[in-house]
């Protein structure tokens, strides 16, 4: 039972996580707490938008806000978050070295094939 509660949170977390603003929003907030529009000016993006992605985050308590007066600041509620947002850059990494070493392989083939068509001529 434990361990379907826990594959739940995981993939309830995950699809949290699953789109690009909300991930540069995660971003931003890795480098400090910062307002709404903090936000939308680091990102060049509409209010409703940036509000609407916070309140996904908010609601699975993947951020957290306060209220400053008459604005909210926005923050990380887990600090592990930065180290899964690097975690998945690495792996973006791996993958892409990964894609040019075949690129690359697969154009050393070519290559051969070519001097072999052209010694053959």
């Amino acid at each position: 039972m434990l361990n379907m509660d826990m594959q739940q949170f995981k993939a309830d977390f995950f699809k949290a996580l699953a789109h690009p603003l909300r991930i540069k929003i995660l971003e931003i907030l890795a480098e400090g707490e910062k307002s709404v529009n903090e936000i939308q000016n680091i990102l060049g993006s509409e209010g409703s938008a940036v509000s609407q992605q916070l309140m996904i985050l908010r609601n699975k308590n993947i951020v957290s806000g306060t209220k400053e007066g008459n604005r909210v600041i926005y923050s990380l509620r887990d600090p592990m978050i930065i180290e899964l947002l690097q975690v998945a850059r690495q792996i973006f990494n791996n993958h892409l070295v990964s894609t040019i070493s075949m690129f690359d392989k697969l154009q050393e083939k070519e290559e051969i094939e070519d001097k072999k068509r052209n010694v053959e001529e």
